[in-house]
């Protein structure tokens, strides 16, 4: 199945103890990338990249998550007592010495450094539970955007095979031809340089067979056959292997036949439709680097 690298999903979701937001993004990644921005979950993080490893083999994932507690049970606050006490004990010495009084607001003791620590506690299994059903359900939503968007792709890899094998047939007919045309060619110079006399039909033949074996085509015009019809039994695969790479590799190897083909060819309308290929493998190449 052809699937994009790209993909987006937000979706927000509740439970009696967990408000949770979640935000997925999906980018082309020659591999697979993880990048986690969001509430601390410690080893639940870990559990996630795995499962979305398990369904995501290419791309780079990034994912956000704003995490809220409904429960006062949640949290944990924690006061350094021994701070605490000398504070107290300092404010005490002060009220002694100039015989005022001098207090603390509750909001002041709450701003001296490393004195309150307000944490969370560590997430039971049902939060845990909540959170990998709610990342999987968003998960989903991306997976189903890169699938439209692959199929999209598809569609469009279609239409630049077919101009592709269009040309590739045209090629295959010129370059039958080639042979007698190379030999009229070497006639019409012959006749053209008055030169009738000094060459014979059989040095022209000679020479004609030469040129079209040293022109010939054929074992590039069969690999350029070959690589098309590998492009298409990847695009049209069931199988849930990814096959970007394949594609690619497939486009690269396409563009080396072409290239071969415009190298060796002295006929202008060979030329014109291998140039015709190698436009219509840059579009494949460009739409290849966003599949998985």
């Amino acid at each position: 199945m052809i699937r994009s690298m790209t993909g987006f999903a937000e979706k927000g979701f509740h439970s009696p103890f967990l408000r949770a937001k979640w935000t997925i993004k999906s980018l082309n990644h020659r591999f697979f990338d993880w990048i986690y921005k969001g509430a601390a979950i410690g080893g639940v993080e870990h559990r996630l990249r795995v499962i979305c490893q398990e369904r995501v083999r290419r791309g780079r994932i990034e994912v956000g998550l704003d995490l809220t507690s409904l429960s006062k049970a949640s949290w944990e606050v924690l006061i350094n007592e021994g701070l605490l006490e000398k504070v107290l004990a300092s404010m005490a010495r002060i009220t002694r010495r100039t015989g005022t009084g001098a207090s603390l607001s509750l909001e002041t003791l709450f701003r001296i450094p490393q004195l309150v620590e307000v944490q969370r506690k560590d997430l039971t299994a049902a939060e845990t539970s909540f959170l990998e059903t709610s990342f999987l359900r968003t998960l989903d939503l991306v997976l189903k955007s890169r699938e439209r968007e692959g199929l999209a792709t598809r569609r469009q890899l279609d239409i630049h095979i077919r101009t592709t094998e269009r040309s590739v047939r045209r090629i295959e007919r010129l370059v039958r031809a080639q042979p007698a045309l190379i030999q009229e060619r070497i006639k019409s110079r012959v006749k053209e340089f008055k030169l009738e006399s000094a060459v014979s039909e059989g040095k022209i033949s000679e020479e004609a067979a030469y040129l079209a074996q040293r022109y010939d085509m054929a074992e590039e015009v069969l690999r350029l056959k070959s690589h098309s019809q590998a492009i298409r039994r990847a695009l049209s695969s069931k199988q849930d292997d990814p096959v970007g790479r394949t594609l690619d590799f497939l486009a690269q190897e396409l563009y080396r036949e072409a290239n071969t083909v415009n190298s060796k060819s002295q006929d202008i309308e060979i030329i014109r439709e291998s140039l015709v290929i190698k436009g219509e493998i840059e579009s494949i190449r460009q739409h290849v680097q966003n599949i998985e």
